[in-house]
């Protein structure tokens, strides 16, 4: 399994905006990666700062959200999204477009909220994710509480 570094995470989403910025030729997922990161113009200037951004740290405690993370998630997302996996999670997401008055992006930002609060809980439990509590917070978050 291919377990990239938080670097190489970084230099990926970097590059794939230069390559965006640049008209060159991308895979289909630096295109994918580009296209996140064009739906964040707050993120630009950071993506076009070179070697400043890989070595950057941005902490909660000081009220940052870590735009790397931020995009890897979403990136994460659009992969379940693809799939259905965890499945039912295309149903939620229908839900949410439908809340959000076809908002894309915004949809996408309730999951991966609940997709950030999982996570958390599965790190602080030393669990692995747990799917239907995801499922259930997208549930709750589309305005179907008893859907798991």
């Amino acid at each position: 399994m291919f377990t990239p570094s938080r670097t190489d995470v970084r230099r990926f989403v970097i590059e794939a905006w230069q390559k965006r910025r640049s008209g060159l030729p991308a895979s289909a997922l630096e295109t994918l990666a580009a296209d996140v990161a064009q739906l964040h113009p707050e993120y630009h200037a950071l993506l076009e700062s070179g070697d400043e951004a890989l070595e950057r740290e941005w902490t909660p405690i000081a009220g940052e959200t870590n735009p790397f993370l931020h995009l890897s998630l979403h990136l994460a997302i659009e992969e379940q999204l693809s799939i259905d996996q965890p499945f039912g999670i295309a149903t939620r997401f229908s839900q949410l477009m439908a809340r959000n008055h076809g908002d894309r992006h915004a949809a996408i930002h309730v999951i991966l909220e609940c997709l950030g609060e999982t996570l958390w809980r599965a790190n602080r439990e030393q669990k692995p994710l747990d799917a239907e509590a995801y499922l259930a917070c997208l549930g709750r978050a589309a305005g179907n509480p008893n859907q798991t």
